[in-house]
């Protein structure tokens, strides 16, 4: 009987899964591709270019002229530059505890009460709310003379408050304004978080007799760690970029509410000095990216305790 032939191999066969691999490639750039354009164009080559023309004297009106770090040494000795910068790290404290305090309420409320969906509707509409129209509004509502908050006050007693006039409640107020306005979609951002947690671990603590408080600090808080990183992360990038709200209140912003994206406006629009304005540009975005990065090493924001 002759021997069976050994079965013929086609050539080229074994290296099918690398030629799935880099055809799955292109796809995935032809899909991200819009993205990456769009990301190069607007973020990536203002950023280079406002590096460079931080190094210059530049007013548009004439050519940029190269100046190494004269920009930088300005802002050292500059102290409206170092109000602006403590004003809007007050600004921010304020603003992101309030926010995500009120946030991870109303998110552990909505996981332990209800999930309606004309709530979550009703929690995201503050912040479709154009940001220019919240500010006209808290504006008129906080008047000492008209506003509807003042009358409430008087009615039960209290003092009528300046708000936006008064220096100590100036910044804090821009701060609350903001919380009001973003709270609601940074609680179904940690909501959405929330659904992620296996709910047979809220049934064995339960079980067990442990209370709304020990589930909070022992259950939801730890294994939401990496989305609470992230939309903390976030949000305080965001509001570092505080503008229109004092834009719209003020012609000319009182100090204690002179953010740093006001003055670095004023400095480009106002005075004309654009490589001024690009070098406290590149000195927010180092402490941004240095505080983000630091944030999110500390909450260990890329490793869950779900693995």
């Amino acid at each position: 009987m002759a021997p069976t032939s050994a079965p013929a191999i086609r050539p080229g066969r074994k290296h099918q899964p690398s030629s799935r691999r880099r055809d799955s490639g292109r796809v995935a750039l032809l899909f991200i591709l819009p993205s990456l354009v769009g990301f190069v164009v607007f973020y990536v080559t203002p950023l280079v270019r406002g590096m460079y023309q931080s190094l210059t004297q530049y007013n548009i009106l004439q050519p940029p002229r190269f100046t190494g770090l004269a920009n930088y040494t300005a802002l050292a000795h500059d102290s409206v530059f170092w109000n602006a910068l403590k004003v809007t790290a007050e600004y921010v404290a304020i603003n992101i505890s309030t926010q995500m305090i009120g946030a991870l309420g109303i998110a552990v409320l909505m996981e332990r009460l209800t999930r309606s969906i004309f709530i979550r509707c009703a929690l995201v509409f503050p912040w479709l709310v154009p940001n220019v129209a919240v500010a006209t509004i808290s504006l008129f509502m906080l008047d000492r003379t008209v506003g509807v908050v003042n009358h409430l006050l008087t009615a039960v007693h209290l003092p009528a408050q300046y708000f936006y006039q008064s220096p100590h409640e100036a910044i804090a107020t821009v701060a609350l304004v903001n919380t009001w306005r973003n709270v609601g979609y940074t609680a179904l951002l940690l909501f959405a978080g929330m659904q992620l947690i296996p709910k047979h671990l809220y049934e064995a603590a339960a079980i067990d007799g442990a209370g709304e408080w020990r589930i909070f600090r022992s259950i939801t808080l730890p294994l939401l760690r990496p989305i609470l990183a992230l939309v903390l992360a976030v949000s305080v990038i965001g509001s570092f970029q505080i503008y229109d709200t004092v834009s719209v209140v003020y012609q000319t912003p009182l100090p204690q509410a002179y953010v740093l994206y006001y003055y670095i406006y004023n400095a480009a629009f106002g005075e004309l000095r654009m490589g001024y304005a690009s070098a406290m540009a590149v000195v927010l975005f180092v402490i941004l990216a240095a505080f983000t990065f630091a944030q999110l090493k500390l909450l260990r924001a890329s490793r869950s305790d779900l693995a």
